[in-house]
């Protein structure tokens, strides 16, 4: 009996290094981001879970491969799982950017709403791509950026914007801006080369890029509260052996959860940090609300005018 034990015990020790994978996963935004935090988490419990069977290794900051690759990098299985900005793909379906939609959810509670009628549709749409979605999790409230007070949305007109998906694109352009695609890391640069002059974007990327550096005034107009998505590649997933796959989709929740958590916390402090170093926190006038609203209001009859009837789906849901 104790040979069995023995030889079973060497069997299993030749077996388990062999069994053990490491996946590639590349992500966009830098460590100092609470997105990139809480997928390291992830990924650390992921490997405690399956006792090392899984590693998943980390690369942040563009370093694997730029934003706009990620998807696509999964999709062709040159790396099994990466994490990108959801409404990127608004240009491939008008669905995967309706959190991206001025006014529309402007509470963490709105956003949950939204992503719970937005799921179910965003992965039928990623399921065809040979994608599966693990989890969700959303940036702080977009704020506005400027170097000056902003009154009104006249205020706003003939700025270079920094835009970072189609949605914003056509936002700067209603309010006579013109934008201009500036990744986050970039931002800095962007500022000080007088590429871009003003920007919307949440507190996190506001305190990660220095602002305070280049801008004077943040403005918490919350105007919407995107999603980072963590997609992985349905074939390499259907390969783990089911003890691993489930490990992955209790860490994938954890995540998703802690990670909402981590938004809302995150919101309250990076805003400190910005008034901390000097930024002035500045309220939007009622002015400067109404004109924000109407163009947010003119964007939804467009984006429904072209919206599939998958996204308008969601939006009714949602509206329910």
């Amino acid at each position: 009996m104790k040979i069995h034990h023995a030889v079973f015990a060497a069997a299993l020790a030749l077996a388990g290094p062999a069994a053990a994978e490491t996946w590639d996963m590349p992500t966009p935004y830098g460590d100092a981001t609470f997105h990139t935090q809480n997928i390291a988490q992830f990924a650390e419990d992921v490997a405690r879970a399956t006792d090392g069977a899984l590693e998943i290794k980390v690369h942040s900051a563009g370093s694997l491969f730029p934003h706009a690759e990620i998807k696509n990098a999964v999709r062709s299985r040159q790396v099994p799982i990466g994490e990108f900005f959801l409404s990127r793909l608004s240009n491939e379906d008008p669905a995967f950017g309706v959190d991206s939609l001025p006014f529309l959810a402007t509470s963490y509670d709105d956003a949950a709403r939204l992503w719970a009628a937005q799921k179910p549709v965003v992965t039928a749409l990623l399921e065809k791509q040979g994608l599966m979605p693990l989890f969700s999790v959303p940036w702080p409230a977009q704020g506005l950026y400027t170097k000056n007070k902003v009154n009104s949305v006249k205020d706003l007109s003939g700025l270079r914007f920094r835009a970072y998906n189609a949605t914003l694109e056509e936002f700067a352009r209603l309010a006579g801006a013109s934008p201009v695609q500036v990744e986050a890391p970039d931002i800095p640069q962007a500022f000080s080369t007088g590429q871009v002059e003003a920007m919307i974007t949440s507190p996190s990327t506001g305190a990660n890029s220095k602002a305070w550096d280049f801008l004077t005034h943040y403005t918490p107009i919350n105007a919407w509260i995107p999603k980072n998505i963590v997609v992985v590649n349905k074939r390499a997933f259907d390969r783990l052996d089911p003890a691993v796959q489930e490990a992955v989709l209790k860490a994938a929740a954890d995540a998703e959860k802690r990670g909402w958590e981590m938004s809302k916390a995150e919101a309250e402090a990076k805003t400190k940090i910005m008034a901390d170093n000097g930024m002035i926190i500045a309220e939007p006038s009622p002015e400067l609300m109404a004109g924000l609203k109407k163009i947010g209001a003119e964007m939804l009859e467009g984006w429904k005018a072209g919206a599939s009837d998958q996204a308008k789906s969601i939006l009714e849901a949602y509206m329910q």
